[in-house]
């Protein structure tokens, strides 16, 4: 693993609250008109509305509202994020907040635990998968909504919240005295080795200013269970610090690539990245999964890889965000976030999408779908006409200007109309939760921490299925024969990853699921080739 002094300061962000940085104040390049003119013509407007107007005015809500519109007309990700925004956007990109560290869902108006959170204090006091918060402190907990929770559990370091909760299979309610401590917001979501392989797999859900960390202490723990090849799944992850995409790219290509290199209309916003001597990854075989959800740092890391030939990308193209931001803070505790620059690919490429359009551009217009099909040379993207050509290392043709095209191309698979309205009703998670009920404490005891044979022997029973029914009568859902047979099989597979994510955290989940993932199906036949392509011997 690489340790050295970082200088970057560059924030890749996909979405209005995703992201965060650092915030340097520098002194604007003034050009045209005044911008004292045009800030005394905005001070006359709002003075003479807090004056005149035929109501009290909210000066707040009004500079605000000027705020936000002034900056809508720049691209779609400089944006004004408020102070109320502010503080979860903090959170999530420092990867942690004071609390007692569980997932939670509400069920049937309880507050019902998906998973203490790893490292976390409820973990500690052996809090479990699927327990019922009935009362916090003095006060109910019944009926309490998503938005009340966290303000009753979380709180500063060292305070103690008592938990009175109902447990499956217990006549008495238990208490927990919890200490509250700081709790880690994972970016690294999963990590395991895929059975029966040599492939470890590391799913990314961010980045955020941890999740470096995270992926060399995951990739170091696999590589001592056996990992010979990696697949890095960055699918529906937005984006986050650049330096993050950049020093986990530099862990994976040898020295002397630059990796990504951004321009803007000030000098100061030009920056080179080179990978550096001594990378942990550079010699595995590597495949990286991406969809239409990875932006931004995420198209960094894959279109690194790809320009350089360094592996395969596989999956479907993604959302084709070019654009760096700086955020810069506000004295009421909001901020903004300024585009400064643009970064390329090692080729050269700039993967952004033309936002003239702003609801197009966040529907996806202009990502280049593309069939399913090896597209290991580019020759058959859709839009290969109109979009400037560039080359990798070893000669391949790849486009710019929308996204990064996969190599090999493989569509999601969609699911039926059942599955899709029990999922809706959270019903899915309904069924685990009453399974784990029922018999929890036998799988518990049967599997203890032995997810891979939890992943060959457990089934879904269809006494467990006709739970999954009565549920959906209670939901109005109708439940045709004909729709059933067609979900079957998934249905059952979605039940049996909630239970392995209620004894095995996230690992449990995204093992299950990975069973009967076509893009990562696709991408573990490919290692071969994703060998000879980077010329690992």
């Amino acid at each position: 693993m690489k340790k050295r002094p970082l200088r970057i300061v560059l924030i890749a962000a996909v979405a209005a609250i995703a992201g965060i940085g650092i915030g340097l104040v520098v002194q604007p390049a003034f050009s045209g008109d005044s911008v004292m003119d045009q800030t005394r013509k905005f001070s006359d407007v709002l003075s003479m509305a807090v004056k005149n107007y035929v109501e009290d005015v909210d000066t707040q809500k009004l500079t605000e509202a000027a705020i936000k519109g002034m900056l809508n007309e720049l691209d779609p990700h400089s944006v004004y994020i408020t102070a109320k925004e502010m503080q979860k956007v903090e959170e999530d990109f420092r990867g942690s907040f004071d609390g007692i560290g569980v997932e939670f869902d509400i069920i049937n108006d309880t507050v019902t635990v998906v998973a203490p959170i790893i490292g976390g204090p409820s973990e500690a006091l052996g809090i479990q998968a699927g327990d019922k918060i009935v009362r916090i402190n003095d006060s109910t907990a019944i009926k309490l909504t998503r938005e009340m929770v966290p303000k009753k559990l979380r709180g500063p370091k060292g305070t103690v919240v008592k938990l009175h909760i109902k447990r499956a299979g217990e006549k008495e309610l238990l208490v927990f005295d919890v200490t509250r401590d700081k709790i880690p917001i994972n970016s690294v979501d999963a990590s395991f080795m895929i059975d029966g392989t040599d492939i470890g797999y590391i799913t990314i859900n961010r980045f955020s200013s941890t999740t470096y960390d995270e992926m060399m202490n995951a990739a170091e723990r696999l590589r001592g269970e056996g990992m010979k090849r990696l697949l890095l799944d960055l699918r529906y992850n937005p984006g986050g610090f650049l330096d993050q995409a950049f020093r986990i790219a530099d862990e994976i290509v040898p020295a002397g690539q630059k990796l990504v290199y951004t321009k803007g209309r000030r000098p100061e916003f030009d920056e080179d990245f080179w990978s550096t001597p001594g990378g942990a990854l550079e010699n595995i075989p590597l495949v990286v999964m991406i969809n239409g959800g990875s932006a931004s740092a995420s198209e960094i890391v894959s279109g690194a890889v790809q320009d350089l030939d360094r592996g395969l990308v596989v999956g479907e193209t993604s959302f084709g965000k070019g654009l760096v931001q700086r955020q810069y803070p506000l004295g009421d505790g909001s901020a903004f976030r300024l585009t400064i620059s643009r970064y390329y690919t090692p080729s050269g490429r700039l993967i952004q999408r033309p936002y003239d359009d702003k609801a197009k551009y966040y529907s996806g217009d202009g990502r280049d779908e593309g069939d399913e099909v090896d597209n290991i040379n580019h020759t058959l993207d859709d839009s290969s006409k109109t979009r400037p050509k560039f080359k990798t290392v070893g000669g391949r043709t790849v486009y710019g200007g929308g996204g990064v095209t996969p190599d090999y191309i493989v569509k999601q698979d969609t699911i039926g109309f059942l599955a899709r309205k029990l999922r809706a009703k959270n019903a899915f998670w309904e069924t685990a939760d009453q399974i784990m009920k029922n018999r929890g404490k036998d799988i518990r005891a049967m599997y203890g921490t032995d997810m891979k044979r939890y992943l060959r022997e457990f089934r879904v029973t269809d006494e467990d299925m006709s739970i999954m029914k009565t549920i959906a009568a209670t939901k109005e859902v109708e439940w045709k024969a004909d729709e059933y047979k067609q979900d079957e099989d998934y249905l059952r597979l979605a039940v049996k990853a909630l239970i392995g994510r209620a004894v095995f955290n996230n690992n449990g989940y995204t093992a299950v699921m990975l069973t009967s993932d076509k893009q990562a199906k696709k991408a573990i036949e490919l290692f071969p080739e994703a060998k000879k392509i980077a010329k690992i011997k």
